[in-house]
């Protein structure tokens, strides 16, 4: 009974981390009201095998596909159809312009004064009268354009000129080489090895992060452990 609860359970995540991963990158940081539904409907689906000893877990697995299959459906439409996307996942509504509210709207989205000042307070934003625009999205976030005059000071406000500010790319995480970060920056192992080896260290498992910045920098921390050794001559 133990160990069937204990493939069951294992089983059951596996399934639901993979469905989580089809659905995309999106379903995670920022729901749609029908990628909501889903997700709430596998969590209920994948739970049920588990409260049920009697219920088979491949009918859980079976329906969790049908939703996936549903949700990746209903993702196309709505991708190639602006008409269906709007229908789905409801459209932006402004529900302030030029620091005033939009009563209609925030009645239209059943968004409360309330809701909104939490928001702007989330966002920094202290004062309605200094914000030009705040647009409620379709999942829910609150987007704020300020007016110039309050906005932050930016080099381009002030005229002056700034280097061109790129991603770090990373070689090594805890010990481990990223050979296609390597192959993006047009360099190989033996640069890599290279490079540790004039800063004293021979091996890249003793490293424990090492990247390029954004001018091109090579820059790296050992790993804790193999610093206390190095100290020790160990």
């Amino acid at each position: 009974m133990l160990l069937g609860i204990v493939w069951k359970t294992a089983l059951m995540y596996l399934v639901v981390v993979i469905a989580m991963r089809l659905m995309g990158k999106r379903m995670i940081g920022e729901l749609q009201p029908f990628e909501l539904a889903i997700a709430i409907m596998i969590s209920e689906l994948a739970a049920f095998p588990l409260a049920e000893e009697d219920r088979n877990v491949w009918h859980g697995i079976i329906s969790i596909g049908i939703l996936i299959v549903c949700q990746i459906l209903l993702s196309i439409l709505s991708v190639k159809s602006i008409a269906a996307r709007t229908l789905i996942c409801g459209r932006p509504r402004i529900v302030v312009k030029n620091g005033k509210l939009l009563e209609h709207n925030l009645k239209k989205e059943l968004y409360t004064i309330n809701d909104l000042l939490e928001q702007l307070r989330i966002l920094n934003v202290q004062n309605i009268a200094d914000v030009e625009y705040a647009v409620l999205e379709t999942n829910g976030q609150l987007s704020v354009v300020l007016k110039s005059q309050k906005r932050p000071l930016t080099p381009a406000d002030m005229g002056i000129e700034t280097k061109y500010e790129g991603l770090s790319l990373d070689l090594i995480i805890d010990g481990v080489v990223i050979n296609h970060n390597l192959k993006l920056a047009r360099l190989d192992v033996n640069w890599l090895l290279g490079k540790l080896k004039e800063n004293g260290w021979d091996n890249p498992k003793d490293i424990f992060y090492a990247y390029l910045d954004p001018e091109g920098n090579f820059r790296f921390q050992p790993k804790l452990s193999a610093s206390k050794n190095k100290i020790s001559g160990t």
